[in-house]
């Protein structure tokens, strides 16, 4: 109940734009950082940072998403077709968690990894982990996406 409502303004609607903000500039630093090993000395702390606030903003949001949800059922205040776009929007919201946690640990892992010495790894290995973090930050960006539209849709859209 905590993450609920705050003086009746759902809390979901207050910090989704901290997931909005910090999901994306994560997926770019941690591009950056894996692709410019010349500008890794420059944005580690930053990189860093992002690592461990967009899981936790990405966390925040789904579980106060979860208990919006929760109340708007129990208030009888969703259609049937409006709880199809909810379900959707929070099976998204549950993938994107997912995917930023991910992004978030494999660029604070490449991060801990070069602070010393930007190129300390093997060339194949700098590749190897650049292409998942490239990967990792173009899925939780769609996903992210996907997510925020749904629940646009929900609240704006007609069902």
């Amino acid at each position: 109940m905590v993450l609920d409502q705050v003086n009746g303004l759902p809390v979901h609607v207050l910090v989704l734009h901290a997931a909005v903000i910090f999901v994306p500039l994560l997926g770019l630093g941690a591009i950056v950082y894996g692709l410019v090993a010349s500008w890794r000395p420059k944005i580690g702390w930053a990189v860093a940072l992002l690592a461990v606030t967009a899981p936790i903003a990405a966390l925040i949001t789904k579980l106060s998403g979860t208990e919006f949800y929760d109340r708007l059922l129990s208030e009888e205040r969703v259609s049937p077709n409006g709880k199809i776009i909810l379900d959707g929007h929070m099976e998204n919201g549950t993938i994107t968690f997912w995917l930023t946690l991910a992004l978030g640990v494999i660029s604070l892992i490449l991060v801990v990894l070069t602070t010393r010495n930007p190129r300390a790894l093997p060339r194949y290995a700098d590749l190897g982990i650049a292409l998942v973090l490239v990967v990792l930050a173009a899925f939780s960006g769609y996903y992210l996406y996907e997510t925020g539209d749904s629940g646009a849709t929900a609240v704006w859209g007609t069902y």
